[in-house]
């Protein structure tokens, strides 16, 4: 097997982001390999990093795809040393020889909670405790990079801490296995794979949509292990109920059991989700840096831990500290884009729907201590998050001119420096406009 025949199949099963960025790098060390251990160099500990924690089983599924066999997967920095038997004896020590390797760090020790989490994560440590007789299946959804990996990954690190057998794949590696059977005449090693595990978590399972001959496949491996107590759990971004071109025999199945959503986290679960990743990794930032990244990305945690990786990389790469300038220079493109997307409608609409007034109020010649609050919120805002000059903004809200602008946005960066709640509104409010939450 070659570097080129694993990355030509890596590529098929990830988004062209990912390949382009991190999986790309690797190379495949051949001489170092064997049937247990399959060796990778990469150029640096960040991205070597970056992939144990996010591809890791997406590779092992490559041998397991390309030649059947299923060896333990070490990624090193070009020029380290570690042992095969030190690897090997990790793996067997961990019972992750018979399981696909799952990413250490998704435990629920490290999964951040809070009001939009709080039913799957509570359902995750159910079926934990005991799989396969409470919320059996157990089906979570939710948008994307919001945590539903990280929930199914720690219900099968715990699973295989007490000796289970767990198969986690997504539902596009489970149909590529499937065709690979079909084609290999190997049908037999593939049920006994997916039919003989005491947990079985499929990621995305929206995309068995329109899948006839998998979908057939699936009902029977499904049925093989409800019957047997075996666990299941699935996510997807959508209840069953809303995935089009799925078989009614299935949809009925998948809501036996439970269904859990993860809702967009507010800000302040956003900024415990920053301040428990940036800890894990031993990222150090500043108040303001955290509260500056939680306000100007969006809700998905993929994000945030990618931008964490890179403001370390940066740091680490230039020699030099994290500071607020480091974190607003990484994000000036991302936020830029963002900025593009508001318009001050949207703003006014948001911010009085915030403070409870009417939107015409703001533009209005009101002068209640509501009234001007909100409008000087509208205002901060607005240049902020817009690329308006203030001559724009003033025409916008029917002022006279630029100096109340001026006068609008002192006032307010003087009560964000004064008054904690002012700045809080502010805060969430930036956070809602955004992420689009109206």
């Amino acid at each position: 097997m070659t570097t080129k025949e694993i990355l030509s199949t890596l590529k098929n099963e990830t988004t062209s982001s990912d390949y382009e960025r991190f999986l790309k790098q690797l190379t495949y060390k051949k001489i170092s390999s064997d049937a247990n251990l399959a060796v990778f160099e990469v150029p640096n500990k960040y991205i070597a990093n970056w992939i144990k924690s996010k591809f890791t089983s997406q590779i092992q599924h490559c041998f397991e795809t390309l030649d059947g066999s299923k060896p333990a997967i070490e990624i090193k920095v070009a020029g380290e040393r570690r042992t095969k038997k030190e690897i090997i004896q990790e793996k067997i020590k961990s019972k992750e020889v018979d399981s696909t390797i799952l990413n250490p760090s998704y435990t629920f020790d490290s999964f951040v909670l809070g009001p939009s989490n709080q039913m799957a994560y509570n359902a995750s440590l159910a079926v934990s405790k005991k799989p396969g007789t409470q919320y059996n299946p157990l089906f979570i959804y939710g948008g994307t990079g919001l945590g539903k990996t990280h929930l199914l990954q720690a219900i099968g690190n715990d699973a295989i801490e007490h000796g289970k057998t767990v198969i986690y794949v997504t539902i596009e590696q489970f149909m590529n296995d499937f065709t690979f059977s079909i084609k290999n005449k190997n049908m037999e090693h593939f049920r006994s794979k997916y039919r003989q595990c005491d947990v079985l978590l499929i990621d995305d399972i929206q995309f068995l949509s329109g899948k006839e001959q998998t979908q057939e496949e699936f009902f029977h491996t499904f049925n093989e292990l409800h019957n047997a107590k075996k666990q299941i759990v699935m996510t997807s971004d959508r209840l069953p109920s809303q995935i089009a071109g799925l078989v009614d025999r299935l949809r009925s199945r998948f809501e036996w059991g439970l269904t859990a959503d993860i809702q967009i986290p507010g800000l302040e679960t956003k900024i415990a989700i920053i301040e428990k990743k940036s800890d894990l990794n031993g990222i150090k930032l500043t108040r303001d840096i955290i509260n500056f990244i939680a306000t100007n990305l969006d809700s998905s945690i993929r994000e945030i831990e990618g931008v964490l990786i890179r403001i370390n990389a940066s740091a680490s790469l230039l020699n030099q500290e994290i500071n607020l300038e480091m974190a607003q220079s990484l994000l000036k493109e991302q936020i830029k884009e963002k900025k593009e997307n508001i318009k001050l409608p949207d703003i006014i609409s948001i911010v009085a729907n915030e403070l409870n007034i009417k939107p015409s109020d703001i533009k209005s010649k009101k002068r209640t201590a509501t009234v001007a609050n909100a409008r000087r919120v509208v205002i901060y805002l607005a240049r902020e998050l817009t690329h308006n000059s203030m001559p724009d903004i003033a025409k916008f809200l029917g002022m006279k001119d630029h100096s109340s602008i001026s006068h609008n946005i002192k006032k307010a960066n003087e009560l964000i420096e004064k008054d904690e709640n002012f700045k809080l509104i502010i805060e969430n409010l930036k956070n809602k406009i955004i992420n689009k939450e109206w």
